[in-house]
């Protein structure tokens, strides 16, 4: 029995540096799942906060479409007034003043003078005038057709401001363009607008996808250390029993070779240690040294 001693003492070392070495590692586990489970609560966290901007962004893109509805009904009813008025400002200068529907140069040609093609024309002979484009009896044709441009000009002018109609069919088609332009730019203002949010609320949703997938990648690393840590638990409480066999044996031997029995206290509250362990239950350094310890 005597040379048995040796081998269980130097087993009883072994398997007392393994149930450190498991017990170290299943605390370096379980604090690596602590650490990984606030990350994962922390990206959670973020995510529902970035959720929720998303659905705000949503919601400020879709009002501000219907916005856009909106203006553009208010723009569509501005135009059809800028028509209006263009068709009374027509009626108002006369017959001779109507648009013509003749296709081609000839067309062109049998369309009546207005105040702004002759304007027109009259730009265009002075740029003309001006790079030399017309010399000698040119010049002197070009100068005349400048002078009955100017003159026509004027005469169409006194014509038109002493026709009231023509006056606040005028003032009418001013009124409808401004309203026409304002409108145009309020459609053009809420759509911006619309567009931003959307691009606010895309970019709120790629962080929420990079976010999640930071969370899940944390989930993913907690379930390991758990494995882990579950793992090297099992292997620890083998390791204690195969330790506990080992000094209960060498313990009978100290007391066969004494005439003495061994200790029933200390091997009742081992034996309580144990329970507490396999139960789940969380025991402090000093139990867990202990529970190594027996002896």
């Amino acid at each position: 029995m005597d040379e048995l001693k040796p081998q269980l003492e130097e087993r009883r070392k072994m398997v007392d540096e393994k149930a450190t070495k498991y017990r170290t590692l299943r605390d370096e586990c379980n604090d690596n799942s602590k650490k990984f489970t606030a990350t994962r609560n922390e990206m959670n966290g973020e995510v529902r906060e970035l959720i929720v901007q998303v659905r705000e962004q949503r919601e400020i893109r879709e009002q501000m479409n219907e916005i856009v509805r909106e203006k553009k009904s208010v723009r569509l009813e501005a135009n059809k007034l800028v028509r209006e008025a263009k068709d009374a400002l027509n009626e108002a200068k006369g017959p001779e003043a109507a648009p013509q529907r003749d296709e081609g140069r000839r067309g062109r040609r049998d369309r009546p003078d207005t105040i702004h093609s002759l304007r027109r024309e009259l730009i265009r002979l002075e740029n003309e005038f001006e790079m030399g484009r017309h010399t000698g009896k040119n010049e002197t044709k070009v100068m005349k057709r400048m002078k009955e441009i100017s003159a026509k000009i004027q005469k169409m002018k006194i014509s038109e401001d002493s026709n009231t109609d023509l006056k606040e069919s005028r003032e009418a088609l001013r009124i409808a363009m401004e309203a026409q332009e304002t409108a145009h730019a309020a459609v053009e203002q809420a759509a911006e607008a619309a567009q931003e949010a959307h691009d606010l609320m895309l970019q709120w949703n790629k962080e929420v996808d990079n976010q999640r997938e930071k969370a899940e990648s944390a989930h993913r690393k907690l379930r390991t250390s758990k494995k882990e840590a579950d793992k090297n638990h099992r292997a620890y409480i083998v390791s204690l029993r195969c330790l506990h066999s080992i000094q209960d044996m060498l313990r009978a031997m100290r007391g066969a070779s004494a005439g003495a029995g061994q200790r029933p206290n200390a091997r009742v509250e081992v034996q309580d240690l144990m329970g507490k362990l396999m139960s789940g239950e969380t025991l402090s350094t000093e139990e867990l040294m202990q529970l190594q310890r027996y002896d």
